[in-house]
């Protein structure tokens, strides 16, 4: 079949499930900047999306997405470093005729920094919340739909903040390239539409980045609203419980 055996088929193999999983990133930031006013609301969200069927298939989709999109990057980075040598994956386009993104460049690199961030991303969150309500006789979590508090305990750890960062960073360097790369590869683009869709592409992905970064230190440095829906008092006491237990955690 062309969509596994041609170098187009696994580009457009990439390119759909990279779609995918920007839409997903999507989502994902919408639910987190909801954290930044209410940590009910957020709850609530988390309880939805908990151990039920639909959220289950869900999180399967979304695995095997990624598991296909990151096996794929491997197969096509390895096929062009057979095909162009020391090019790589450089990929000069009409726009920008002999020149060749950095992202371009070091795509592999980025992908593998996404990957590492991603894995504990999910051990932070998904292996806390979703298996932990899953297997509770294997990882017990007293409150494992408390997605709220564990954003508050793990921003509180410095070492997690900065790893978040350079996590955050890496994907803005991959989606940025990859957003206007999969237009490309379906055909939407030319002389005047690949500049557009580079345009697009980085206002978009920007904007992503900068939802979830703001997520991340408004927790880090206290100043996100939601800390206080309970009033000034238990916004105090949540607070200093949270940094007390992060900084046992962070400290083993």
């Amino acid at each position: 079949m062309w969509l596994f055996n041609s170098s187009v088929g696994r580009k457009v193999v990439m390119s759909v499930t990279g779609v995918a999983l920007i839409l997903f990133l999507t989502f994902h930031c919408c639910m987190n900047i909801v954290a930044l006013f209410s940590g009910e609301a957020y709850n609530t969200i988390c309880e939805l999306l908990g151990a039920n069927w639909y959220a289950v298939v869900a999180t399967l989709g979304l695995a095997a997405l990624a598991v296909i999109h990151i096996v794929y990057a491997f197969i096509l980075t390895a096929q062009n470093r057979k095909a162009r040598g020391d090019n790589r994956y450089e990929v000069a386009t009409t726009v920008n005729a002999g020149k060749v993104e950095w992202a371009s460049k070091n795509m592999l690199v980025l992908g593998i920094i996404i990957c590492l961030g991603l894995l504990l991303h999910l051990f932070n969150f998904w292996y806390n919340m979703m298996f932990a309500e899953l297997f509770p006789s294997i990882h017990y979590d007293g409150a494992p739909a408390d997605g709220f508090g564990k954003i508050i305990t793990v921003f509180s750890c410095p070492v997690y903040v900065v790893l978040y960062i350079v996590w955050l960073v890496a994907i803005w360097f991959h989606l940025s390239h990859g957003f206007w790369s999969a237009m490309q590869t379906f055909g939407w683009s030319g002389k005047v539409w690949l500049k557009r869709w580079m345009c697009i592409g980085n206002i978009y992905v920007t904007l992503l980045f900068l939802g979830f970064l703001v997520v991340v230190l408004a927790f880090a440095f206290g100043f996100a609203p939601s800390l206080c829906d309970g009033g000034a008092a238990d916004c105090c006491g949540k607070v200093a419980d949270c940094c007390k237990e992060a900084a046992a955690t962070c400290g083993k």
